[in-house]
């Protein structure tokens, strides 16, 4: 889809109804890197990660073309790391009436500290209206890291808010793309193996399959459509 909004190297294009990814090419990573928020338009509009500190006045100033800040009423992220929640005390700030939406275990060991504004706290399968769309919380701890980490479920779009899932490296990525991104995630884990490992890896993965998501919304490159059943249980093959 074509772009809505393109502001100071930040990007942003519709990949889904109401779906945004908001794009920022860096060069922290030999060879490009990039880091994606994904927002969700609706009565109650959802900002999924919010992108290192560093990069705040760019991805504030170009979501504010497309949504007003006071219509974000959540600000959401898989765990906290610094690319995932870095900026989010200084989104609560621009955002009065947004809070953190987390699982229940980052709120009890991080964000209730954390953060300047009470977050809601999911538990696995619990589902949080926006409005025209409903998200369901995914308990995925360690998957690939992070104890407290899970992903958003938007229901009624089948696109899976999946972080560092399917994490490509480069600069330069289209929105969303059809073609193999299991291939060049996995050629990046292997110079440089972001995934913890545990026992509950495959399981957690069979979960996240058993979604059926046709959208796949990586946090780094492209966001991906197509059989996400099939390329998430790629990945447990690769994995194994």
């Amino acid at each position: 889809m074509n772009a809505e909004s393109q502001l100071n190297g930040t990007r942003i294009d519709e990949i889904a109804d109401g779906l945004l990814r908001v794009h920022t090419p860096v060069s922290v990573v030999p060879g490009g890197f990039s880091f994606n928020q994904y927002l969700l338009r609706d009565e109650r509009s959802l900002l999924f990660h919010t992108g290192p500190r560093a990069l705040f006045p760019q991805i504030r100033d170009a979501i504010a073309t497309v949504v007003p800040l006071e219509k974000l009423h959540y600000i959401g992220f898989s765990h906290v790391e610094s690319d995932e929640c870095g900026s989010l005390n200084q989104f609560l700030a621009v955002a009065p009436n947004a809070r953190p939406l987390c699982s229940r275990l980052a709120a009890m060991v991080s964000v209730t500290d954390i953060a300047d504004r009470a977050p809601v706290a999911l538990a696995d399968q619990e589902s949080l209206s926006l409005g025209r769309y409903t998200v369901r919380w995914i308990d995925a701890p360690h998957v690939p890291h992070g104890w407290e980490n899970g992903y958003l479920m938007i229901d009624g779009l089948q696109a899976l808010l999946c972080g560092d899932l399917f994490t490509q490296p480069g600069d330069d990525h289209p929105p969303i793309v059809d073609s193999d991104i299991l291939g060049p995630s996995e050629a990046m884990r292997a110079q440089m193996d972001y995934y913890a490992h545990g026992p509950n890896t495959l399981p957690v993965l069979d979960k996240l399959a058993a979604l059926q998501p046709r959208i796949l919304a990586c946090m780094h490159g492209s966001a991906w459509r197509g059989d996400g059943a099939e390329l998430l249980s790629g990945l447990a093959r690769a994995l194994a």
